[in-house]
């Protein structure tokens, strides 16, 4: 579908580019909405305007995820104002942490933030994210923690947060939750999917009371090494692609 068939958004005009990310972002949302990683109308993911530095899709304030459209994300600046004429308005709690990753990773495309029950079981643990499972070792040294400072509504910590998460594309939020940055949508999902099954097999396993199999540290570091090399690409587009048919297939009205 076309940027044509869609009303204006506060602009005389919309580039393709925009509107095929805002059709990107509006399937990703409903994709967490049927995965569960949502938390009502809160957390968010966002996309960089393509062609821009400093514009920024994100969810209206207000909507669940499985409401969401490519129409009804609103446009926002890296200081969190509203570009356009939308009527909805975006929770600034939610666009500081995303604000703070955009402004210092322009390598960054896409940014996701989730407040799932395994994630945030593992933020809650000193030691975090443990090498025991097969989707916990590819990122052995790869992620980044960032200590809990309250509800992220002061711009101030903006700086703290972006330092922590340094070149890394995952961040856990201690007490807090998880989030995953990418040059695309695609690469950012890939990440997180496999974080969160990490987590979640974590949780299980601490919790079924057996003694725990630890593979060797220099494993888990070959692991994280062969993953790199694939972590990107091809095998996430075509994942992020077959998810997108997926949400085609229960409700394609995102794409409106």
């Amino acid at each position: 579908m076309s940027a044509p068939a869609i009303a204006q958004t506060g602009h005389n005009a919309m580039t393709d580019a925009e509107w095929e990310a805002r059709v990107e972002l509006a399937a990703c949302y409903r994709l967490f909405h049927q995965l569960g990683w949502h938390e009502l109308i809160y957390n968010h993911i966002t996309v960089r305007v393509p062609g821009t530095v400093d514009q920024f899709l994100i969810n209206p304030f207000g909507l669940m995820y499985r409401e969401v459209k490519a129409s009804n994300l609103v446009k926002m600046d890296i200081h969190g104002n509203k570009i356009g004429d939308s009527l909805y308005s975006v929770n600034p709690a939610g666009f500081v942490v995303h604000s703070a990753v955009h402004a210092a990773r322009h390598d960054v495309h896409c940014v996701m933030h989730t407040h799932t029950t395994a994630g945030q079981i593992v933020s809650c643990q000193k030691e975090g994210l443990l090498p025991l499972s097969f989707n916990a070792m590819p990122y052995t040294g790869r992620i980044s923690y960032h200590d809990f400072e309250g509800i992220t509504l002061d711009t101030v910590e903006c700086d703290r947060l972006a330092q922590s998460l340094g070149t890394n594309n995952l961040l856990i939020l201690r007490n807090h939750g998880l989030l995953a940055c990418g040059a695309t949508v695609a690469d950012a999902f890939a990440d997180l999917y496999q974080l969160q099954r990490a987590c979640e097999v974590q949780v299980g396993a601490m919790q079924s009371g057996a003694t725990l199999n630890w593979p060797p540290r220099e494993v888990a570091l070959h692991v994280a090494e062969q993953n790199k090399m694939q972590n990107t690409g091809p095998g996430n587009t075509l994942m992020f692609a077959a998810m997108v048919r997926w949400m085609d297939d229960i409700d394609p009205s995102y794409r409106d």
